[in-house]
């Protein structure tokens, strides 16, 4: 079955870590730009960060200096390394595989996680 599954979400203090995975099955991620984005309910989806399948990178100005996006292409999944985390990062987040990154948004994209993994940074 052809799909993106994210997963590595969960409770932070503020100032802590988690890192995301999102990983590709029936498909080959590297071909793809992956990008993920921020869901609070209630509101618009917010673009996080992109990257492009040779590995250049960017990012929302909130997230500048502590998220880190990258892939694994041999494994298919990229990640999201989040760091310093503000309860304003509070939220689901969602992968997707697509053409290209317009900055920080994935453009075109192909593919879609449907689950998300849901990060909740509380003290």
């Amino acid at each position: 079955q052809v799909q993106l599954v994210e997963s590595g979400g969960g409770l932070a203090q503020p100032g802590g870590s988690l890192r995301l995975s999102c990983t590709a099955h029936g498909f080959y991620l590297s071909y793809y730009a992956i990008g993920w984005f921020h869901k609070v309910p209630g509101k618009e989806r917010e673009g996080v960060s992109c990257i492009t399948t040779d590995g250049a990178t960017y990012y929302v100005d909130s997230v500048k200096g502590r998220f880190t996006i990258s892939r694994d292409n041999p494994n298919d999944t990229g990640y999201l390394q989040m760091n310093n985390l503000k309860p304003e990062d509070t939220g689901f987040y969602f992968c997707e595989a697509g053409l290209r990154c317009s900055d920080y948004r994935v453009v075109d994209d192909v593919y879609s996680g449907r689950v998300g993994t849901q990060v909740t940074v509380s003290s």
